[in-house]
């Protein structure tokens, strides 16, 4: 188990390797060793701490992979703000929700994503900000609220750019910055993510140094990743997967991070070439655009060795191309939730191929999982069915400001509750099988029915709303919603449909809505919503 913080962390890679490549932005000509790494990480946090942000504050970031974003995970590792990751998916009444929720005093945004721009969302939200000196916002709905720093050069009204925070970092003393360092114990909050609940809005998960460092160290171990790895990744920064699995683990063993800033199946396999990659991550459906591209047979993927595929099943022919056709022979399977930082099993480099499609790995090294009876505490034997649970270093801290929530997930033993449903063999190796919760996973994307239910009991004309999964051939599952609407209302699926756009996530917008009358109930009054999963196969035309 390692003992040390992550900002502890890159310092002491910086000194056992300096002029080893930390990161690599090939389509931009950007190539840090991990001295330079450390420098730019060191001089952001002194930044930071010239705004006058102090050990435990909360900063939320909201942007894809970006070198900005890398340097602001590290340097509030050194300087002990808590950094809190934004969905890049968001809109303005999730992000209004989670900068409150989260007390977040300070945001890094980048200016737009995928044609929508982030400082005017930012600004619709908090109106005062046009209006105020940098540093010094008093939003109404965001009192916490002070600092906006805009990744690049350009300036806007009331925010600072990031050059302006490199700048800053001129006006602290390294002695400084290193008391504020060792002033951190591995034990305390450094990273924050957010999960949605089957019960209400988002929940802010608290990760501590402890957990994922450790996570990290022990993910890069089950690929066999050392310093002398290239790892790409496509995966988003603002997922575990991408700022555990991914840059924290490269870190963890000095091994060299070549982000992809914003997927895309052609450059992926450019960069995997011309790097000489020898790791890759992805959901399933990134291999799978990976692999049906019409150049795929162009690109020379012989460096290619192993990385992780998780977020949803792989389909095993799938598997046997990634193995086969792209080299990755010692690819690994992870599972896990963000509560659990976020890996709970995986697979190793050398399981053979039924084990890596039927199973989701065993154990991590220094982590308990066990299968119970649902609702109890009782272990079940093997080859049976139960909820999955788990214990160990990478349990979560807690859900910020929420205790009953904390207490619903971790029981007395600290046994963290999955709420999915799996079956371990006498190896330790772990099938899931299902969920306790409605959870929709698509395309790797957790979706949780309860978010979008709120969300669309504000629309006028809808009396009751339910949304479920339902099989997806391209992204696993599909959103679909059940609409009653008021005595006297009518409506259609694109009305309801255009009314999300910008509030919610393209990817939580239901791609089906069927209205109805009435839901199926139990006698006690509980909706049915495996009934609604079967009526849903009779009202859904294939291919619609």
């Amino acid at each position: 188990m390692l003992q040390t913080t992550i900002g502890d962390l890159l310092e002491e890679k910086a000194r056992l390797q300096p002029n080893k490549e930390a990161v690599v932005y090939a389509d931009r000509g950007l190539r840090w060793s991990y001295e330079e790494l450390n420098q730019k990480c060191r001089q952001a946090a002194k930044g930071f701490m010239k705004l006058g942000i102090e050990k435990g504050e909360h900063i939320a970031i909201w942007a894809s992979n970006t070198p900005e974003w890398i340097v602001s995970q590290f340097s509030t590792g050194k300087m002990g703000a808590v950094l809190v990751t934004v969905n890049t998916n968001y809109r303005t009444a999730e992000l209004e929700y989670l900068l409150r929720q989260s007390d977040s005093t300070t945001i890094i945004l980048m200016e737009e994503f995928r044609g929508a721009s982030y400082i005017d969302m930012l600004y619709e939200i908090c109106p005062e900000l046009k209006d105020s000196k940098p540093g010094k916002l008093h939003s109404t709905k965001l009192p916490k609220l002070k600092n906006v720093i805009v990744m690049g050069d350009k300036k806007y009204p009331g925010t600072f750019n990031w050059e302006e925070i490199m700048e800053f970092g001129d006006g602290v003393e390294d002695e400084r910055l290193d008391a504020r360092l060792r002033s951190l114990s591995s034990d305390e909050v450094i990273n924050m993510q957010y999960t949605s609940g089957t019960t209400g809005f988002p929940k802010g998960v608290m990760l501590t140094h402890s957990n994922i460092v450790n996570n990290a160290f022990n993910v890069a171990g089950c690929m066999r990743l050392t310093n002398e790895d290239r790892l790409c990744i496509p995966v988003p920064f603002f997922h575990c997967f991408g700022c555990v699995m991914g840059t924290l683990a490269c870190v963890t063993v000095g091994a060299a991070m070549v982000p992809v800033q914003e997927f895309n199946p052609e450059q992926v396999l450019k960069i995997v070439q011309d790097e000489k990659c020898t790791a890759l991550h992805g959901v399933p459906t990134m291999f799978i655009g990976e692999l049906n591209l019409p150049s795929f047979g162009d690109y020379d993927l012989s460096s290619l060795r192993t990385g992780i595929m998780a977020g949803s099943n792989c389909p095993i022919e799938v598997m046997k191309d990634v193995m086969n056709k792209m080299g990755a022979e010692e690819i690994t399977i992870a599972y896990g939730q963000t509560e659990s930082s976020p890996v709970i099993t995986q697979t190793r480099t050398h399981d053979p191929i039924e084990l890596k499609v039927e199973t989701v790995g065993r154990a991590l090294p220094h982590v308990e999982v066990k299968i119970v009876e649902p609702g109890t505490d009782q272990e079940v034997p093997n080859g049976t069915q139960g909820e999955l649970c788990t214990r160990g270093y990478h349990v979560m801290k807690g859900y910020y400001k929420n205790e009953e929530a904390t207490q619903a997930a971790i029981d007395d033993e600290k046994w963290l509750h999955t709420g999915d449903l799996a079956v371990m063999d006498e190896h330790g190796y772990c099938r899931i099988t299902g969920r306790l919760k409605d959870m929709i996973i698509r395309g790797g994307e957790n979706i949780y029915p309860r978010e979008i239910e709120e969300f669309l009991y504000s629309h006028p004309k809808i009396l009751d709303v339910q949304v479920i999964g339902i099989p997806d051939e391209t992204f696993g599952e599909e959103v679909m919603a059940w609409v009653i609407l008021k005595e006297g209302q009518s409506a259609t699926g694109d009305e309801i449909r255009e009314y999300c756009k910008g509030k919610i996530s393209r990817h939580k917008i239901p791609r089906y809505i069927e209205f109805t009358d009435s839901y199926p109930m139990t006698a006690s009054g509980k909706i049915q919503k495996f009934r609604l999963k079967e009526q849903a196969q009779k009202a859904i035309v294939p291919g619609s």
